[in-house]
This record gives structure tokens, C-alpha cells and sequence, in this order.
């Protein structure tokens, strides 16, 4: 039987469990309410996916966030994200320290560049507000025992009024966060819904032409349809790499393909080189580009074309070695110059640079995903406090909840946002705790 009895015991000292911590010690201090609380984490390094995030940068939140950026009902994650939004994360960070930065792509850094003073300024916050922490705690099982919780892992036994679940979901398992929470969830009567890696980079078919690409980034548009009808699209970075394909847009889209492909629903994904630009309008360009320069090899003119489409707006070339490839896939290797092609394969061309058919093979799993799909539902819980529905005293905040956002930050910003609605919510509800 355990001496201490704890206000709050949050399990998980990640962004979300970091974040409910402060603002469950700022609840308390400002009310005058004295309130302990500890932090339970079960790997040895606290807040390890902050410090891998964003390339070793960590990517805090973006400069627009919406609900439509997230997988989740939106009437749910915009009252969620109403209540804690990006600009009340960049108030928060430079309250802790933290100055960011906005980069072209709307996504927000500290301007140091390093994870750390994110990780380290949430770490001294907690401790300036007299929460406790413990490393190494790996709870194995949770019992409500009226009016308390037991908590017991490591060997050791915690009491507390109140838990808060912030155990992560399955992406970046190294990290700490192994799916663990859900069976912990579980235990005190909650669902989970299937889960799959979100924003992980995708396999290619080893015969496709990506291994000698491997590196090279440019812009493009990837579409998924399922079924036969266009499930989703995103414009931007692509990377082509060993295994497959890699980059922003690619990760976004590899939540649609897995939960699909889980489903065991037909899919097919298709890459444009000209992003937003139609079939006719490629081709335009690329007849007029033939016409300008009748002697020019085939790919000089497909890179010619490609530079016009849309007034010459397209952000940075296509390189070289990627026209050529397709030209290769489309058996144009050593094709006569583009003025002398005929209709047929004029057409075919264009097709493949327009629609190019992306043999994906799967994805990297959750060794390199960095979100999970699926989880705790949202109907679960009360998002005004994030309180749970199934088990008084229990709040569920973060990634084991089922709701994920695309890559740029969305998902640290739901961390937050979750994590200031449980912190202040706990607090609140405290009269009932007796």
C-alpha cells in the first residue's frame, strides 16, 4: 500500500503529458489550490519524440491551423482547438523562453533550431511549478479503488485522485510510446479504434526507377484514390529515396493509403510533375516548347514545358535525372526529338508526367512513423475538459487519442491544445475529487 496519496498522476511525460503537468500547477496556483502532482515516464529520457521531431528541430505548430488540417470530426477538433490555438502556443512558448521562428511553409521552429529548447523549457517550467517527475516508471495496470486510482509498474504502487493518460500512440516506439496506453485505456473502459502509422514515409515496388534517385528532392502533387475516387491530394516536397518515396506530401497522403490498405480497400497513387496543372495544359506547353526549339533533345524540352506551366510559376525545377526517368518508364530513353513525335506518344508522355502510377508497396511502419491513426475515439471523452466518459477521474490527452493531423506541426499543436484543456480541466473538477 502506497503513503503518498497524489492530486493528479499523469502517465507519460511527452508533449501532451508535459503540457497538461504545467497547466494543471498554473490551474491550481492561480485558484490558490494546493495540488500535487507527478509525472510518471516510463522510458528513461522525458520527452525523447520532442528531441527527434521536426529533423532534431521540432516543428511546435504552424501558422494556420484548422480543422480541417485533422483526421477527427471537425465540430470536435475545432472546439478542441479553439479553446488553445497557434497563436496561443506562441504566446505560451516565448512565456516559457521559447521564441520561434515562421519558415516559408508556415511551420514553426524555435529559432535555435534545436528540439532541446523546447523539451528543456517545458522541463523547467514543470519544475519551477513544484510538479514531480519520475523516470523509468512503465505502468503495467491502472484500478480505480474508489475514490482513487491505483497505478502499479516498476515494482512500485502510486495513489491518486486523478490520472491522466498522455502514454502516446504507437508511432516512434523507441521513443517510449508502444501502444502500451491503449490496453491501459482499456482497462478503465474505453474502445480503440484500428490503428495505423500516420505520417510515414512509403515503399516503392523494388523495379521501380527510385533507387538511383535516392536524395533527390522537388515539388510534385500526389493524388490517392481508393476505390476508384479520389480520396485526397497534397502539393509539395517529395523525396525520393531508397526504399521508396519520402517528404512532406508523401507522409501526408500515407495515412489515407495505410488505413486503406488495412481495410483491404483497392488503391492507387499517382504523382503529377506540374502540381494543379491539367493533362491539356501540359501538353500545350509542350507542344509550344517543341515548336520553339525543334531540335532540342525530348527531355529538354519536357523540362522546358514543365518550368511554362502555370506562367512559369512552378516553385524550383524538376531535376533532370527525374525527367529522365519517366521518359525511361514511358520507354522515351532514346526517343527522336519532342517535334517529331507522334499524337499517341505525345500523349502517353504527357500522361506520365501528369499521372504518373506510384507502385506502393506499403510503409515504413512505426519505427519511422510519426503519428498513429486510430485510437481512443473522441465520442469518449468530454473535449471541454478531456475528462473521460467511461471512468471518472480519468482525463486522455494527445496521440492516444483518435485524432491525427498532417505533417507541419498540426500534431504537436493538438498536444498542446489537449494538454491545456485536461491540465486546467482537472483542476476545476476538483471539488468533486472530495
Amino acid at each position: 500500500m502506497p503513503d503518498d496519496l497524489w492530486d493528479i498522476l499523469i502517465i507519460g511525460a511527452g508533449a501532451a503529458g508535459l503540457a497538461t503537468a504545467i497547466f494543471a500547477a498554473r490551474a491550481a496556483r492561480d485558484t490558490n489550490r494546493r495540488t500535487s502532482i507527478l509525472l510518471l515516464e516510463g522510458a528513461p529520457r522525458v520527452g525523447a519524440k520532442i528531441l527527434v521531431s521536426g529533423g532534431g528541430r521540432c516543428n511546435v505548430t504552424h501558422d494556420r491551423i484548422d480543422a480541417s488540417d485533422y483526421y477527427a470530426s471537425p465540430n470536435i477538433v475545432k472546439r478542441v482547438l479553439r479553446s488553445f490555438d497557434e497563436n496561443d502556443a506562441v504566446d505560451w512558448m516565448y512565456e516559457m523562453g521559447v521564441e520561434l521562428k515562421t519558415e516559408a511553409t508556415g511551420k514553426l521552429f524555435p529559432v535555435t533550431d534545436r528540439a532541446a529548447t523546447v523539451r528543456d523549457a517545458l522541463l523547467n517550467e514543470c519544475d519551477k511549478l513544484g510538479v514531480a517527475l519520475r523516470v523509468e516508471q512503465r505502468v503495467d495496470t491502472i484500478e480505480k479503488s474508489e475514490p482513487h486510482f491505483d497505478v502499479r509498474g516498476a515494482g512500485e504502487t502510486f495513489r491518486s485522485r486523478r490520472v491522466v493518460l498522455a502514454t502516446g500512440g504507437r508511432s516512434l516506439p523507441r521513443t517510449g510510446s508502444d501502444g502500451h496506453g491503449y490496453e491501459l485505456a482499456k482497462q478503465l473502459g474505453h474502445s480503440v479504434t484500428p490503428t495505423t502509422p500516420a505520417l510515414a514515409p512509403l515503399r516503392l515496388d523494388a523495379g521501380f526507377f527510385h533507387k538511383p534517385l535516392s536524395g533527390v528532392t522537388h515539388d510534385a502533387q500526389l493524388r490517392i484514390f481508393i476505390a476508384g475516387k479520389l480520396a485526397g491530394r497534397r502539393t509539395g516536397s517529395v523525396l525520393w529515396t531508397h526504399f521508396g518515396l519520402s517528404g512532406p506530401v508523401a507522409m501526408d497522403l500515407s495515412r489515407l493509403w495505410t488505413q486503406a490498405h488495412h481495410a483491404g480497400q483497392p488503391l492507387r497513387v499517382e504523382m503529377s510533375l506540374a502540381p494543379d496543372a491539367s493533362f491539356e495544359q501540359v501538353e500545350q506547353q509542350f507542344m509550344q516548347a517543341a515548336q520553339r526549339r525543334p531540335k532540342a533533345s525530348l527531355a529538354s524540352v519536357v523540362s522546358d514545358a514543365l518550368s511554362q506551366v502555370g506562367g512559369g510559376n512552378i516553385p524550383g525545377a524538376i531535376p533532370a535525372a527525374v525527367v529522365e526517368h519517366v521518359m525511361r518508364a514511358s520507354q522515351l530513353s532514346e526517343a527522336p526529338p519532342a517535334s517529331q513525335l507522334s499524337r499517341e506518344v505525345r500523349r502517353s508522355l504527357v500522361h506520365a508526367l501528369t499521372a504518373l502510377v506510384l507502385p506502393v508497396t506499403g510503409d515504413r511502419g512505426w519505427n519511422y512513423a510519426e503519428a498513429t491513426a486510430g485510437g481512443v475515439p473522441l465520442g469518449e471523452v468530454d473535449v471541454r475538459t478531456m475528462a473521460s466518459r467511461r471512468c471518472a477521474g480519468l482525463y486522455l490527452v494527445g496521440e492516444i487519442l483518435d485524432c491525427d493531423g498532417r505533417i507541419g506541426g498540426y500534431n504537436f499543436q493538438w498536444a498542446w491544445a489537449t494538454g491545456s484543456l485536461a491540465g486546467r480541466g482537472v483542476v476545476a473538477d476538483w471539488p468533486a475529487a472530495g
